[in-house]
């Protein structure tokens, strides 16, 4: 992480968190030491809210899975279900899992207000929630993502660096993600927090479910409202989207710096190509690893001191113990340094016969 300019300082963020409130004050009360209820036989439901998304089947899945099975000797069984971005369908997948019984509940909410019943009925059940990635609401017991301020501002402030004198020479389109998402609202708050009056915003939308399709529409609605030439760069709040707006510019002949996160592998070749500038690199594996560990833990009644060293307040829930992991702003001159060293890519996985011109001409052979 600190190979990259944008990179975030993990020790700053849990200074300033920690300011917030001590862990006596925390309101799952999840902190506090307790004797271990159960040993390694235990069961973890995991529930994740959508698939069009690579990560989560490819990355977030298989890593929680690994972690729990390592920290319980084998011996813990993952109860897995995925939500398809349907709230409701979700909230009826936490209540079968409590129905069943398991031990501890990782949940990725597709709607964070949502499933804030679901949260109270588990709690109520006596089954700690773990929120992972997004900040559910209810009495949740956990929680571990990214600084999602940092995100939008990393993105934020890719953006202006791609646009350089131009920056207020046009007018920029931001694509948020879903309303339904806390973390959309917390990338759109540190990204203008970076571009407010520093650009001229055109167009703004709010993109429902995250869709690459949505987005595709609502480009071309900008692009039909500002006129083509006018459009000087797209802010968007990750790489599905960054797909579908990319392919509405080029249908306008239009060529400008577009931000993404979550370096899919799609957007980490259109950064190759150049037709994406940068996404945000979120490095899943210790995500992953700390839901798995806070979980395992917290089903085995055990303190979360040693893992969880900052407190996040939702809106329902304040000094939640939590984990939170730096990210770095990815662009063609980090793609070696950073997904390709970790292990989430091979040069063989990016560089496809499609785009091995493209990865010779900046240096990734």
């Amino acid at each position: 992480m600190r190979r990259a300019a944008f990179a975030v300082a993990a020790g700053a963020m849990a200074v300033s968190l920690a300011a917030c409130g001590s862990a006596k004050e925390s309101g799952g009360g999840s902190s506090k030491s307790a004797s271990p209820k159960k040993g390694d036989a235990i069961k973890v439901g995991l529930l994740l809210p959508e698939n069009q998304t690579a990560r989560y089947e490819k990355f977030d899945r298989p890593l929680i899975e690994k972690k729990v099975k390592e920290l319980t000797n084998g011996k813990g069984q993952i109860v897995y279900a995925n939500a398809k971005q349907d709230a409701s369908l979700q909230n009826q997948q936490v209540d079968t899992m409590v129905t069943n019984k398991v031990d501890v509940l990782i949940v990725d909410a597709v709607d964070a207000a949502a499933i804030k019943n679901s949260v109270q009925k588990a709690k109520d059940a006596g089954i700690p929630v773990v929120a992972y990635d997004r900040l559910a609401q209810g009495p949740i017991d956990a929680y571990t993502s990214f600084d999602n301020e940092t995100v939008g501002k990393t993105q934020g402030e890719a953006l202006l660096k791609a646009l350089g004198s131009k920056a207020k020479s046009g007018k920029i389109v931001m694509m948020n993600g879903s309303s339904t998402d806390p973390n959309a609202a917390q990338f759109k708050k540190g990204a203008h927090e970076v571009l407010d009056g520093k650009v001229n915003v055109g167009k703004e939308y709010d993109t429902k479910e995250w869709k690459p399709e949505n987005a595709n529409s609502n480009m071309e609605g900008a692009i039909s409202a500002l006129g083509k030439k006018n459009i000087v760069g797209v802010y968007s709040a990750n790489d599905g989207m960054a797909g579908g707006i990319i392919t509405a510019l080029k249908q306008a002949g239009i060529k400008v710096p577009v931000t993404g996160q979550d370096a899919e592998l799609a957007g980490v070749q259109r950064i190759v190509t150049g037709d994406q500038y940068m996404s945000v690199y979120k490095p899943y594996a210790p995500e992953a690893a700390a839901a798995a560990e806070m979980a395992v833990d917290l089903a085995q009644g055990k303190s979360l001191d040693s893992v969880a060293k900052d407190k996040v307040d939702s809106p329902t829930t304040k000094q939640v113990p939590s984990v939170l992991v730096p990210v770095t702003a990815l662009t063609k001159d980090n793609i070696k340094d950073t997904v390709i060293k970790d292990g989430v890519y091979t040069l063989a996985d990016i560089c496809t016969p499609q785009y091995k011109a493209a990865c010779e001409k900046i240096g990734l052979k």
